[in-house]
């Protein structure tokens, strides 16, 4: 009996066809029917006429709007098309969407404005242009029927997908046409009180929900090309150290080997997306060209990194922190203050170099032709794709088509390309004649992702009388490539120098320290890292000061509306209290984050051995307004998920100037079993405040939990990850 690969993916599509039951005898599909991935998702549907650049419509009454950002399960997709058929006013059970042309939109001009998906920017930052597109066809729509109809444009009205004025009537599509090529003497002005909306923030289901249930979505990783071959790559495990040699042919006769390549890094280009030295093996499947490159012989010369490590990196941050750094708020009198005071508190706090862990493994799919390129990438923007493999090949982009596809997960790693994946997959598939298939392993994925800065940090403040902090001194770090001064919005006194209490003195200084660690945003950039940092000395403040953590805030905010918003919500929901028995604790945090306030609440038990159980989270948050309540919660859950399992469990570990924890039997994330009972509650200050909502709600978490490890023990976290502290007590 011949032995049948079948994919989980294959079986969970089989298995539905059967109406739920398991079905013997299906077909299996051979390597020639296996799906080819569709080269024009944005291609106008049969019979469908193109309003604008955005949407079609189709005789049956279908709408297809195009989506120019990447859904990487944070509901992109499903938001686009909510916030376009808002304005357009038709049924939602008629929407459908589809990705848009990477290529179209540079070829002429950038015409969907941006395609970057990326610091909870999609809906914050994009909401007037998208909805724009959805009044603009509406209207263009009413002006030609008012023309066919001899009536005033005012006088027609577009609602749920029909156009009327008096006893006449007429579906959307009868129009389409005519409406494509009217030109408005000024855009419609887009609904901006959410009192108007009749679909935005009542809850809508995702649109990829479907596909991802059923089997059929497809994400980069699954991409397969006629004549494919596979490639398995290995850079230095030290980053940035130089190949020296290989031995080809100790591999050469290995099942299904074609080919051994060697890719050089460019003097000068150390970027997120830029190569470094790496040997290809290729071969007619991937565990063959990975179980090849595992056996091939390899040289490297690793240089001076091989002598960092994660302890060296700790002796030089606190060395650092007691040293005079970079003034960004200079106030001499802050110091005074608090070299005179009777009661100083003083903490250091470190957080070290983090994965981004996405579920999809780094990878990407290029087919170098003579009159065009084809390439699949996960990355955050399809159209940086179309420009880092126009860049690596030297030609021109509007001969380069990316083709979008489904994400496993970003976080920030797969922004503007994230890794030299894809300029890997165009440079061995220029060579090779014909499309290449990158995939690296979970152990190359992780040592060569761009990682979260480690960062560390001193605060001292002076307690006054009324047990308030009166001035506060602050000088934070970060390691970063060549000594980066910011990676996305994030510094590495983000969040700290502009903490929102009202401390009246405050000295804050900086360093930038280098390392050969490529470094990169990492969800919620910053805060993630000076929100564990500024939270839990918040609590070390307010218990010397005699004060309520939760209180303390309160006090220390009293002027600002939409942080107290925020917190009496938390205090009315999660129902914090500090009377709890030893070994059982709660613990809060706030933190502001792309625009959005976020605060939680953690309850723990600790066992006398010290183990942590995390029973509950209550999050809050005020992004201002919402679209999507169904989907802003499960960003909610799902970011409070994330950044409590690198705070608890994760942290890379460095030995000789390589990642050693390079999988997740060593960098531990979340458990099904550990995972706590998560609430989320939006609190809304409404106004012209738009905040994202993909990151904030996971800074507050790690801090708030933190702080209920000292409520219910005794004992201050002052580092990441959890699991490294003893939390026994007695």
């Amino acid at each position: 009996m011949n032995a049948i690969n079948v994919s989980r993916r294959f079986f969970i599509q089989s298995t539905l066809a059967a109406g739920g039951g398991l079905m013997l005898g299906f077909h299996l599909p051979t390597s020639a029917e296996a799906a080819y991935t569709d080269a024009k998702p944005w291609k106008t549907p049969e019979k469908g006429i193109e309003v604008n650049a955005w949407l079609v419509l189709d005789t049956d009454g279908t709408v297809t709007i195009r989506v120019p950002h990447t859904e990487m399960g944070q509901g992109g997709m499903t938001s686009v098309a909510l916030m376009i058929a808002e304005e357009l006013d038709v049924e939602w059970t008629k929407v459908r969407a589809v990705f848009a042309d990477p290529n179209r939109h540079l070829r002429n001009g950038k015409e969907y404005k941006v395609m970057s998906t990326h610091g909870s920017q999609l809906v914050a930052l994009q909401h007037p242009h998208l909805m724009q597109a959805g009044a603009s066809a509406r209207e263009r729509l009413k002006e030609a029927a008012a023309q066919a109809w001899g009536v005033k444009r005012a006088d027609v009205t577009a609602k749920q997908g029909v156009l009327t004025a008096g006893a006449k009537s007429a579906a959307y599509a009868e129009f389409a046409a005519a409406a494509a090529k009217v030109v408005l003497d000024q855009e419609p002005a887009i609904k901006k009180d959410p009192s108007k909306w009749w679909l935005l923030g009542t809850g809508a289901m995702r649109l990829d929900i479907p596909a991802k249930t059923d089997g059929s979505a497809q994400y980069a990783i699954d991409t397969k090309v006629p004549g494919m071959v596979y490639a398995a790559v290995k850079a230095s495990p030290v980053p940035w150290g130089k190949l020296k040699s290989f031995n080809a042919d100790a591999i050469k006769n290995r099942p299904g080997v074609i080919a051994v390549h060697e890719l050089r890094a460019v003097a000068g280009k150390r970027g997120q997306p830029d190569l470094q030295d790496a040997v290809a093996v290729v071969a007619t499947s991937w565990w063959k060209a990975k179980t090849a490159l595992d056996m091939l012989p390899v040289e490297w010369d690793f240089g001076d990194a091989a002598n960092t490590s994660s302890k060296l990196y700790s002796e030089t941050a606190k060395k650092a922190l007691g040293e005079k750094g970079e003034m960004s708020k200079e106030d001499p009198k802050a110091l005074e203050v608090i070299a005179a005071s009777q009661k100083v508190v003083t903490a250091d706090y470190e957080r070290p170099f983090e994965t981004h862990a996405r579920m999809e493994p780094i990878n990407a799919t290029v087919h170098v032709q003579d009159d065009r390129v084809d390439v699949w990438s996960p990355t955050q923007d399809q159209s940086a794709a179309v420009l880092l493999v126009a860049d690596q090949l030297g030609i021109d982009p509007k001969n380069v088509y990316a083709h979008p596809m489904f994400l496993g997960g970003g976080f920030g790693g797969n922004g503007g390309g994230g890794t030299g994946v894809t300029r890997q997959a165009a440079e061995l598939s220029k060579r090779l004649k014909k499309p290449v298939k990158v995939l690296w392993t979970r152990e190359e994925d992780v040592a060569q992702d761009k990682q979260r800065p480690m960062s560390a940090a001193r605060l001292s403040a002076a307690i006054g009388p009324k047990g308030l902090p009166e001035a506060i001194f602050t000088r934070a770090l970060w390691f970063s490539q060549d000594k980066q001064n910011q990676i996305g919005p994030a510094t590495a006194d983000y969040g700290i120098r502009n903490m929102p209490y009202n401390i009246p003195l405050r000295h804050h200084e900086r360093h930038n320290l280098d390392t050969h660690i490529p470094s990169s945003t990492h969800r919620a950039p910053g805060a993630n890292q000076t929100g564990f940092i500024t939270e839990v000395f918040v609590d070390e403040m307010a218990r010397a000061g005699g004060w309520d953590p939760l209180e303390w805030r309160f006090e220390m905010l009293k002027d600002k509306a939409d942080w107290m918003l925020v917190l009496n919500t938390l205090k009315e929901k999660a129902g914090y209290r500090t009377d709890l028995p030893k070994g059982q604790g709660m613990g809060v945090a706030a933190v502001e984050c792309h625009g959005t306030i976020a605060a939680a609440c953690a309850t723990v038990s600790v066992t006398r051995r010290g183990v942590l159980r995390v029973e509950k989270i209550v999050v809050v948050a005020d992004p201002g307004h919402c679209i999507n309540p169904h989907a802003a919660k499960e960003q909610m859950e799902g970011a409070t998920c994330y950044e409590l399992g690198h705070a608890w469990l994760g942290g890379l570990n460095i030995e000789g100037g390589r990642i050693v924890n390079t999988n997740f039997d060593t960098y531990n994330l979340l458990r099904m079993e550990l995972m706590p009972e998560v609430e989320t509650h939006l609190a809304l200050s409404g106004g012209t405040k738009w905040g994202g909502m993909g990151e904030p709600a996971g800074p507050p978490v790690p801090p708030a939990v933190a702080n209920a490890i000292f409520a219910a023990t005794g004992k201050r976290i002052r580092s990441t990850p959890f699991k490294s502290h003893d939390l026994s007590w007695a």
